[in-house]
């Protein structure tokens, strides 16, 4: 492609998205395990202590094993396209970015925008989770009963809650400091989670029935696949890593080992989990916000419940801190592009859009402070599976406009890998409810107003377009 095509199809080359604004640039200083443990962070979070309960129950039985590996599957094709992008272009804006400099500005503004949505109302949806799972911890454990006046939004009785808005406020207080602090913090608090994790499967496994996991897959193979679907979500997180990319020491090696990693030790993990829960008891009552606790509580060890409720709280924490910090990064790459307001791009003295961080923090919290989140979640997930496709059909269209381009890292097997990644989510996609997908239009078809009413008249685009002048007509 020539660069006049590119710059009327206004697609960004890898080498042009490598060179971020002076201005408006990140420092880097997250090294392998730093990116790990983000990574593993953000997806071995709360979901384990919740979705492996209601998955079970409802889609697979006992066999939510299968759909855990067969989620983790797909996770791995589509870390693999995730992978080969990364390492070309290793900097802020993970999906949004590989768009842009593969399929042109207008794509990747949507990307972006339905990523946006994922993160906002994940990260209230967790500061909620955080605030449900706090309150019921201070009354268990310590007899301290919260009035639901500041537990609750004006839409479940309440004024405010006020312990989401706490939570939310103490993430951006990290977050605005440098990044090597939000990485001590989040490998201490994973370290936490995955010691208890294991716990759990130690103390669990001696006590398996294996009665329990008969019939194995009671609703037959569409349930797996909708167990899948629901498993999906859990590993949603991978995403973050990429997000990190621009603040990697040595991105282009250490960025796909963490991302292919996290998804392995994800998977490793939920299926393990898994397996100890429809093994301890029947999966039936295992359909609740406690599965962990429930399958424990029939075992009559009463110390534990109180280290799961513990590291619920933790697991919680960390999640809603990485979630934050990629919607920071993911804004922050729009900004600097001008598809956004530019100015809040800019970075401190500690290297970091403050601006930006305060701004996402305030929204996320007045949402979570204000409003239920029910229905609406599920917006989360058809965002991220639409953003994972676009990669995948990136990589494709990558390398037949640039075959010889130096990739660091290649997606093996191509075209078959991206093919089957995109036939992964395409599955998981179509297991959701209708009324998503008609919110999800909506919010398409505001995103495309944005762009055209905005982003596309003031992006770094439009600028040089400007400066350019016009060829006299002939």
């Amino acid at each position: 492609m020539t660069r006049a095509a590119e710059q009327r199809w206004r697609r960004r080359t890898p080498d042009d998205s490598n060179l971020p604004a002076a201005d408006a640039s990140l420092e880097r200083r997250l090294g392998r395990i730093d990116l790990t443990a983000m990574g593993v962070g953000t997806i071995v979070g709360a979901g384990i202590f919740v979705i492996t309960g209601v998955a079970a129950a409802e889609k697979a039985g006992p066999a939510i094993v299968l759909s855990f590996g067969l989620a983790g599957l797909v996770c791995v094709l589509v870390a693999l396209c995730y992978s080969e992008l990364a390492a070309m272009v290793p900097v802020s804006g993970s999906a949004y970015t590989y768009t842009y400099a593969t399929l042109g500005e207008g794509p990747a503004f949507l990307v972006g925008w339905n990523l946006l949505l994922e993160f906002v109302i994940a990260g209230a949806a967790v500061a909620i989770g955080w605030s449900g799972t706090t309150v019921s911890a201070l009354d268990s454990m310590f007899g301290i009963t919260l009035p639901h006046a500041i537990t609750a939004g004006p839409g479940e009785g309440g004024v405010v809650n006020l312990p989401a808005v706490l939570i939310i406020a103490a993430v951006v207080v990290v977050l605005v400091g440098e990044v090597t602090l939000t990485a001590r913090i989040t490998k201490a608090l994973v370290a936490v989670t995955i010691g208890v994790l294991v716990l759990v499967i130690a103390v669990g496994a001696p006590h398996i029935d294996p009665g329990n996991w008969v019939p194995f897959a009671p609703f037959g193979w569409s349930g797996i696949i909708g167990g899948a679907a629901i498993a999906f979500f859990a590993f949603l997180g991978f995403d973050v890593v990429a997000a990190s990319a621009e603040e990697a020491r040595n991105p282009k090696r250490d960025v796909p080992f963490a991302i292919i990693g996290t998804v392995l030790i994800a998977t490793l993990l939920y299926a393990l989990v898994s397996a100890v829960l429809t093994g301890v008891v029947p999966f039936p009552t295992l359909n609740n916000g406690a599965p962990i606790a429930t399958a424990f509580g029939a075992l009559n060890i009463g110390w534990i419940g109180n280290v799961i409720i513990v590291a619920s709280v933790i697991a919680l924490t960390k999640g809603l801190l990485l979630i934050v910090y990629a919607q920071v990064r993911l804004s922050f790459a729009m900004c600097r592009d001008g598809l956004l307001p530019r100015r809040l791009a800019a970075t401190g003295k500690r290297s970091t859009p403050v601006r930006l961080t305060l701004v996402l923090g305030v929204c996320c919290a007045a949402i979570a402070g204000l409003l239920p989140i029910d229905i609406v979640v599920e917006l989360v997930n058809i965002g991220a599976l639409s953003a994972f496709a676009v990669v995948c059909v990136g990589v494709l269209v990558l390398r037949k406009l640039e075959p010889n381009r130096e990739r660091p890292f290649r997606t093996p097997l191509v075209p078959l890998v991206p093919i089957l990644a995109l036939i992964g989510c395409a599955l998981m996609a179509f297991t959701l409810d209708a009324l998503t997908w008609v919110r999800f239009a909506v919010w398409v078809a505001v995103g495309i107003a944005v762009y055209f009413g905005y982003g596309r008249k003031h992006s770094t685009f439009a600028a040089s377009e400007a400066r350019v002048p016009a060829r006299p007509a002939s």
